[in-house]
């Protein structure tokens, strides 16, 4: 599984020497690992690395488990820099050489399968799921007092005592308002703990309701679903239902960024868009959301000075006055650029709605 400091260090990691990235889909109902070792090859044939093309190919045919749906490959023989990744999600194949990892693709990844927390809930309790990348990455579960109904007419109906509040529940839904209680308090702290992005919650409608109010607010705006489930579900139902509702929630959510997108930069506050805003919006720091049309590219030129990414040609840098150095992809570099500095990296799949902005935008810190 690639974690979070496996992607610190990819983006991190700086050579002197070409780093040679491979991203190959290794999902079976595309052929069998004849048919993506081919493929593989393939890219390859046009890389003029020899030693580094050689590792990544010894790693598929000796190494690489088959256990996932794809891999990543990172190589940089000069410098002894070796790593590979199975992803448990499919990804598009392709091949890049540059100065550092290309990372462009997991932010896509990161985007669509990362931080997912699933709530099963009940009467008496919650199981609680963490998924990232497509992988479970922990489960927990809290139980709290056993839920036992009385007859109608058989408890006292005096306010203040057990059975008859008089007003309010009986002793079962006090149980049941407890419980629900505990559950999303556990729930908040599984979240909080996994790095949780996005919220589902699983159960009878009539359960996850009440737990869904008593969650915090925080963790409320972070529902993208919710769907019935038994708590007794294995792990990769739910992992299964899980995907199938966060894809549809994402596809809903894209629509509404691009939306605000265009407002915030129409009004000149809270947003930009096309490459030359976005990109000095990055370099000075106001960047909240990076957002992008997957595969993008551009090719641009780096202030040698103090960074600076742009996408036209200056004689002299305005924020420094050193001088530019062309490169192949200004998008990549500032796509980790906004992931180093801890910001977000939003990678839309609709290229007819990305091209009202020119594909690339920020929504902004200020």
């Amino acid at each position: 599984m690639l974690t979070e400091t496996d992607l610190r260090e990819l983006l991190d990691y700086q050579s002197h020497h070409p780093v040679l990235s491979v991203y190959l889909n290794t999902e079976p109902s595309e052929g069998n690992a004849d048919a993506y070792k081919l493929r593989l090859r393939t890219m390859l044939k046009e890389v003029n690395m020899r030693e580094d093309v050689s590792a990544v190919e010894r790693y598929i045919d000796h190494e690489f488990d088959r256990a996932g749906r794809s891999v990543a490959v990172f190589s940089c023989a000069s410098e002894k820099y070796f790593r590979a990744y199975s992803l448990a999600v499919p990804i598009r194949s392709r091949v890049r050489v540059g100065d550092h990892p290309h990372v462009k693709p997991l932010a896509d990844l990161l985007d669509s399968y990362g931080g997912i927390g699933v709530a099963l809930v009940d009467k008496q309790g919650a199981r609680m799921f963490s998924f990232h990348l497509g992988e479970l990455r922990e489960q927990e579960g809290v139980m709290g007092e056993a839920v036992r109904h009385t007859k109608r007419g058989g408890a006292s109906t005096v306010a203040g005592r057990r059975g008859g509040v008089a007003g309010r529940t009986n002793h079962a839904e006090e149980v049941v308002d407890r419980n629900m209680k505990e559950a999303a308090g556990f729930a908040a702290h599984f979240f909080a703990d996994n790095n949780v992005r996005r919220v589902l919650i699983g159960g009878a409608e009539s359960n996850v309701a009440p737990f869904r109010a008593q969650l915090p607010k925080a963790w409320q705006s972070l529902i993208v679903g919710t769907f019935p489930m038994s708590m007794t579900a294995r792990k990769d139902e739910v992992l299964e239902r899980a995907m199938q509702i966060g894809s549809e929630a994402e596809r809903r959510r894209e629509t509404e960024l691009i939306k605000t997108l265009i407002n915030n930069a129409s009004k000149g506050r809270g947003g930009v868009i096309k490459l030359d805003d976005t990109l000095r919006s990055v370099h000075e720091g106001r960047v909240q959301s990076l957002v992008i049309r997957e595969g993008y590219r551009a090719p641009g030129y780096l202030c040698q000075g103090c960074g600076y990414i742009t996408g036209q040609q200056h004689k002299k840098c305005s924020f420094c006055g050193n001088t530019f150095v062309k490169i192949p992809d200004a998008v990549e570099m500032v796509v980790r650029k906004v992931m180093q500095q801890g910001g977000e990296v939003e990678v839309l799949h609709d290229d007819q709605n990305t091209e009202r902005f020119g594909h690339i935008g920020a929504i902004l810190r200020y």
